[in-house]
């Protein structure tokens, strides 16, 4: 882990996350906003200066997508809220799930992956992930011990989880990841953010986020993230630079100062979330609400152990199927349409239609994403004026 700087080395003991927030990614600056390092290159004073940057990796001041001033600022504030040694930014999520596999398989490995998963990663891993001859097997994450049980095969390379997983909230026991043994398991903490849970701790190898929700808070910073080992780092950075999803100065700068923030806008968002929920499982139009900090939650307890809140994001599934979806988000005034999360607006997708279109029907069935489910992502607004726009909403649904 890299040192914090002096002006705080006093907390490092015993600092709350709450803090780190604040302090972390400061790199010892006087200045109380970041500094954006705009330039794509550096100049030296000659060849030999040239080629030592060349080969000094990370290190080195030569180009920006090797590395660059502020986007390291993001990846430092990362691993610290992490409790990782390091961490590498890209230029989204998807950038960062497609580094970490392409860089750690090979024609002929195999990877296991649970059958929740955000509909990218699904239609990533069945499609250039299977077409580079890499095999991929889809196991239920609610089932204790199946991703055990499918790990033990000799070119098991990989295991990847996401959890609360999109867009139904299902979870994977982190512990059970933590213990199996592959060379690598990665966890999508997106949902989650590093203030609600800490895969790394419980011996997960890499966290991996969309930063582009909770971390950047802000709809205005499309970048993905991963935290681990500095040497597994090092190692997918060394694939990153030749994949080419590099992480912009701008919007590492944008989600620095989401960071500032995260620690009171997500338990904001959770205690609004968890009102929500809890109001609409006492809607006569609604058939279920899956969020895992209700009791009624299939997972609540594995919930209450891995995870310190439990997050923004609920689902709901009302009766009509997509016609009576389609009705109660046209009739939504306050609440946005929109396929996102994590950021000041309360937003609703109707999963099926969007983040998941395009999938086979044994994969919508297997990541919940039903005619009926929409996915709600609870941002600032005050509670009881959500809570209004969504009980005029239900009104307008003719059943």
């Amino acid at each position: 882990m890299r040192r914090p700087s002096q002006q705080y080395a006093f907390l490092v003991a015993e600092k709350n996350r709450d803090t780190t927030a604040i302090t972390t990614g400061r790199n010892g600056a006087r200045a109380l906003a970041s500094d954006i390092a705009t330039s794509t290159t550096w100049s030296s004073s000659g060849l030999d200066e040239t080629h030592n940057e060349a080969v000094a990796g990370r290190r080195s001041k030569l180009y920006s997508r090797y590395t660059n001033p502020t986007v390291r600022q993001f990846e430092t504030a990362i691993a610290e809220l992490e409790g990782a040694e390091d961490a590498l930014a890209f230029g989204s999520g998807m950038g960062a799930l497609a580094s970490v596999v392409f860089a750690l398989c090979s024609p002929g490995d195999h990877i296991v992956a649970q059958q929740q998963l955000y509909g990218g990663t699904i239609a990533f891993l069945n499609g250039p992930v299977r077409r580079m001859g890499i095999n991929v097997t889809f196991v239920d994450a609610t089932i204790p011990g199946a991703f055990t049980a499918a790990a033990k095969t000799p070119r098991t390379m990989l295991v990847i989880a996401e959890t609360p997983a999109n867009p139904a909230l299902a979870l994977a026991d982190l512990a059970e990841l933590g213990a199996i043994a592959v060379p690598f398991t990665v966890v999508d903490s997106t949902f989650a953010t590093p203030m609600s849970q800490q895969p790394l701790a419980h011996g997960v190898n890499l966290s991996l986020h969309s930063a582009t929700k909770g971390i950047g808070g802000h709809n205005d910073a499309l970048l993905g993230v991963i935290a681990g080992e500095a040497e597994l780092i090092d190692a997918i950075w060394a694939y990153s630079v030749l994949h080419g999803a590099t992480a912009s100065p701008y919007d590492a700068h944008n989600a620095l100062r989401g960071i500032r923030t995260l620690p009171v806008r997500h338990e904001r968002q959770c205690a609004s979330a968890m009102q929500l929920a809890t109001w609409y499982e006492q809607q006569a139009k609604c058939n279920k609400v899956y969020y895992p900090g209700l009791a009624s939650h299939p997972q609540h307890e594995l919930a209450a152990r891995q995870m310190s809140s439990f997050g923004s994001v609920f689902a709901i599934d009302i009766p009509g199927g997509i016609d009576a979806c389609r009705t109660f988000i046209s009739a939504l005034q306050l609440v946005r349409p929109a396929t996102s999360l994590g950021g000041p607006e309360t937003l609703i997708c109707h999963p099926a239609t969007s983040t998941h279109f395009g999938l086979d029907e044994e994969s919508l069935s297997g990541a919940l994403a039903s005619d009926g489910l929409m996915r709600i992502s609870v941002g600032l607004e005050h509670v009881d004026d959500l809570r209004h726009d969504f009980a005029q909403a239900f009104a307008a649904i003719k059943l």
